[in-house]
């Protein structure tokens, strides 16, 4: 292939995929397509999934599997009244008692959420709501997603694919602690994002603030992963949200 032609190609294919988060409309880049991203993460929450099962840490708690399979349909029907394709995910619920595990959403709508949290910090279904929505907002806004493009960006070498991408995120201390401002923000973008669909579901303003008080109460140490803003930073955001739902 001639220079030329090979670098239009380069160039066709790493064309930015513009696309904004919802609500706030921050605009995003994205280099690789959500279906690439969806069926990376897909492959991942298998083997997390069938390896917890095989530990038998997964879905020990039914009656929480049944709070969290109840209030995500909620909040899916939240999730595609304001991203209508989040309708063609295939979502999935599960528990596990891994104490290393809080909550997690990956791209495409695979939820875990870890039952020692939700027993330490005494969550009723409201609250639990809230941690859920938080969980959500992160796929919603598609965060992975943007994640995986800014590390190939900021690595400055020609395009690699995706599962390399993913690798080196993985492995480079350095690419992470580049990406922690990004990772910072993302978190902060779902805390606002989730209390907006659990508002959008019928959950309580209330419950949220409460949701955020314990966090404050218990220590940033409650949070077991993420870069999360301070405690009484995201207290303080939920109960300007709660003002602005008027409840």
């Amino acid at each position: 292939m001639k220079p030329l032609a090979a670098g239009l190609l380069s160039f066709l294919l790493l064309s930015v995929a513009g696309a904004q988060v919802p609500e706030s409309g921050r605009l995003q880049e994205l280099r690789f397509s959500a279906e690439e991203v969806d069926a990376r993460m897909e492959d991942r929450y298998i083997d997390r999934t069938v390896d917890l099962a095989a530990a038998g840490q997964l879905d020990e708690d039914r009656a929480l599997l049944a709070r969290l399979q109840r209030i995500a349909d909620r909040l899916v029907r939240a999730a595609v009244e304001l991203k209508p394709e989040t309708a063609q995910w295939q979502w999935e619920v599960h528990t596990t008692s891994d104490a290393e595990v809080d909550a997690l959403c990956m791209a495409g709508g695979k939820i875990l959420v870890g039952s020692a949290f939700v027993r330490r910090l005494a969550l009723n279904d409201g609250e639990l709501a809230t941690l859920l929505a938080h969980e959500v907002a992160h796929a919603v806004a598609e965060h992975h997603r943007e994640t995986f493009s800014e590390a190939m960006l900021l690595n400055r070498l020609p395009p690699a694919p995706l599962e390399v991408v993913m690798a080196r995120l993985d492995s480079d201390l350095s690419l992470q602690i580049r990406l922690s401002t990004l990772s910072s923000m993302q978190e902060s973008e779902a805390d606002q994002l989730g209390m907006v669909l659990a508002h959008r579901a019928g959950w309580r303003a209330a419950d949220m603030v409460s949701f955020y008080r314990k966090l404050a109460t218990a220590g940033q140490a409650a949070l077991l992963s993420g870069a999360y803003p301070a405690a009484a930073s995201r207290l303080s955001m939920a109960m300007g949200m709660a003002r602005l739902f008027g409840d």
